[in-house]
């Protein structure tokens, strides 16, 4: 493949001419040349396989540049220029990007260091099928970049877009900083945003951690948490449907109270920022399904889940309302972002302003692919590093969110993480920072990448522990696979392993996120299902059970998906990122039918909360602390001794039985005390034993000698 691209300001490179047997000498026919500029060349080398083509002057970024090569036309690709020292010297930027409010004026800049032109087209109508002629103001250009105008009056309500002209080409674009869309998110609006706040906002805080292990995570999305008719929820799939108080079902809480009751501390939310109204048209949300992780205005709360999308401020208003009840009841809200990726990038604002610059891509020009969805952001970018940065901090400042979920969080570079890491804590010290650690190829070498294998240099950032969830239940890849609690064998040692919290992978315990089910792949009841076919239903919930047992007595940051506590299914359905309500919806009844594992879960988050010896933040204390006993084939057994992390109990033994017999297992010497069995927690001790316990088929059994 022949292409070329610009490796510096005046200098350009040419691949694939082995291929195309173009051969480098005096009578090789070779032209560089912008819009009315023939550029004169002053050298032509060998570079490894390409050709460089070093010109007098430098190459003017705001046209586009062609090599003309033995009869060969090639347009030149710009990113790897936008990865250079020499751009940021010119062009990075640490200004307003935006738009200032204030009642007798608002400011408005934005950074295009290509546009030849950049014009705000002013609005009345949030919809771009009403017909209207906007205003056109032409913006002024700035150094580095950026493009500045002032318009005099107050324009709270009013909508805008920027007018790009951009290679030839005219491209209307939303703002990127836009903090509030019309519907579907075609137009930016332009609000006070002090008037979206609720009553007693101002007083609303961040919810407190000591260390990140004293937290529980949960995960619900916002249109399946409250959809199905069981959920008695009046506004169902809305922000608001949320905040409803004493909504029941048969009998048992759900929704909020559901929440207040389980006894989780963070609520992680799907995607709730503004995704493609081609997932899902705002006007008629219903009418599609769609999980939300394709962005496409990072800074606005999705409108479908809102009451009213057509007002620009409603879904502000509602969302903040959200946040503060969940406030109210001591739960921390955990946002699932995105920023690794976008939908249709080529059609997206950053592309439509500086194409090339905020998605990775190959030196042909082409898309990176890691995420799957067609590109790659580029994090390692000054201005995109700066964009992701400056997004997480608005949300925290503006919404007060308590923590933020990456999504392909190893996409990104070390430094990006690092910064959103050390920005964040400034606002909230007690903010979480995790997300998904795969190591994915993608446009930057892997030493650079925030992927598990890199979490010594990322503190204080978390990572989804793959090992836990795959040797618990089995690979998410392969569907008929067991895992320790189904049948497995073989696994005692990795599961030590995670009990400990993966001591080789992660420098803290607090790295460490513990789950075995989200939102990607079969919830937990449906891989046991389709692994354990054959099984009873008893059996099989004795495995659930065992599963969730294990992730919230293991060293680390425990993580629940919503309705898994009463044995969530999705019909089978492995993706269900676009599937119908009907596959996607948590119901209600659910929790009725299976009202005995929800008290046992919820008795062991309360287990868990009361002792300190599971959520110990320091790995030289763990090892200190933690001894694992002898324990026949398919169990394991270990003792949490002394006190550990100034437990009230001196010493607790968790014995996990993954056989389907009763098996007996030594004690050290003492008395002993039930607390745990295979179908209930207990606050006070059942039994006593002293040399040697019975212990149930396919359960966690927890003992202590302190009454």
């Amino acid at each position: 493949m022949l292409y070329s691209y610009l490796k510096s300001f005046s200098q350009i490179a040419v691949h694939g001419i082995k291929e195309h047997k173009i051969r480098i000498n005096k009578n090789t026919r070779i032209k560089v040349f912008q819009q009315n500029i023939a550029h004169e060349i002053q050298k032509i080398a060998l570079c490894g396989d390409d050709i460089c083509i070093s010109i007098h002057g430098h190459i003017d970024i705001k046209k586009e540049c062609y090599v003309l090569i033995e009869g060969y036309l090639l347009n030149v690709n710009y990113s790897p220029l936008f990865k250079t020292d020499e751009f940021n010297l010119l062009y990075a930027y640490d200004g307003p990007l935006g738009y200032i409010y204030n009642k007798e004026y608002t400011e408005f800049y934005v950074w295009s260091p290509i546009a030849e032109k950049i014009n705000l087209l002013l609005y009345k109508n949030f919809d771009p099928t009403i017909e209207e002629e906007p205003e056109v103001f032409e913006m002024q250009s700035l150094q580095k970049g950026v493009y500045y105008i002032k318009i005099d009056g107050d324009l709270d309500g009013f909508f805008y877009n920027y007018e790009a002209y951009v290679y030839g080409k005219r491209n209307v674009v939303v703002d990127p900083y836009a903090y509030a869309v019309g519907v579907n998110g075609l137009r930016g609006a332009i609000v006070d945003l002090k008037s979206t706040n609720p009553d007693g906002f101002e007083e609303d805080s961040y919810i407190k951690l000591n260390a990140n292990v004293d937290a529980i995570i949960y995960e619900v999305s916002i249109r399946d948490f409250t959809i199905d008719s069981t959920s008695g929820v009046n506004l169902k799939g809305k922000f608001l449907g949320l905040t409803e108080e004493n909504t029941n079902y048969e009998g048992v809480q759900t929704a909020l109270y559901h929440i207040k009751d389980f006894g989780i501390t963070h609520l992680q939310i799907m995607p709730m920022y503004d995704f493609s109204y081609k997932s899902v048209d705002e006007k008629y949300p219903l009418d599609k399904y769609n999980w939300g992780y394709d962005p496409q205005n990072y800074n606005c709360p999705e409108g479908s889940y809102s009451i009213n999308p057509f007002s620009q401020k409603s879904r502000i208003v509602e969302l903040k309302k959200l946040i503060k009840k969940l406030h109210s009841i001591g739960i921390g809200v955990n946002m699932d972002v995105v920023y690794n990726h976008m939908y249709e990038a080529q059609h997206t604002h950053f592309e439509g302003l500086v194409p090339g610059y905020y998605f990775r891509k190959n030196l042909d020009g082409s898309f990176i692919n890691g995420s799957g969805c067609g590109n790659d952001t580029a994090s390692e970018n000054y201005m995109m590093r700066r964009f992701i940065v400056d997004s997480v901090k608005y949300w925290t400042k503006e919404y007060h969110i308590d923590g933020y979920r990456f999504d392909l969080m190893g996409l990104h570079d070390i430094e990006t993480m690092n910064r959103v890491r050390d920005e964040v804590l400034k606002i909230n010290p007690y903010a979480m920072i995790y997300g998904e650690g795969w190591n994915i190829p993608t446009g930057i070498e892997e030493d650079i990448r925030a992927i598990q294998k890199n979490s010594g240099k990322l503190l204080g950032i978390g990572f989804f522990n793959d090992t836990i969830r795959n040797s618990v239940r089995g690979s998410v890849f392969e569907y008929k696979e067991k895992g320790f609690v189904s049948g497995a064998l073989n696994l005692e040692d990795t599961i030590k392993e995670c009990v400990k919290g993966l001591p080789n992978l992660y420098v803290s315990p607090c790295q460490n996120i513990n789950y075995i089910s989200c939102h990607d792949n079969h919830t937990l009841w449906d891989k046991l299902n389709i692994s354990n076919s054959k099984d009873l239903f008893e059996d099989l919930k004795s495995m659930h059970k065992l599963a969730y047992g294990i992730v919230l007595t293991s060293q680390g940051v425990p993580f629940i998906h919503s309705g898994d506590e009463f044995l969530r299914t999705k019909k089978g359905v492995e993706n269900s990122y676009n599937a119908k309500d009907e596959i996607n919806k948590v119901d209600w009844s659910l929790k009725v039918k299976n009202i005995d594992v929800y008290n046992y879960l919820k008795g062991l988050i309360n287990f868990r909360k009361n002792h300190p010896a599971f959520r110990i933040k320091d790995r030289e204390l763990i090892e200190r602390h933690i001894e694992f006993l002898q324990s026949p084939k398919n169990t394991v057994m270990f003792i949490i001794k002394d006190n550990a992390n100034f437990d009230s109990f001196k010493d607790i033994i968790v014995i996990y039985n993954a056989n389907n017999n009763t098996v007996k297992l030594s004690l050290p010497e003492g008395e002993w005390h039930l607390y745990v069995d295979k179908n209930s927690v207990y606050e006070t001790p059942k039994r006593k034993f002293t040399s040697s316990i019975d212990v149930e088929p396919i359960s966690l059994t927890i003992l202590s000698n302190t009454i």
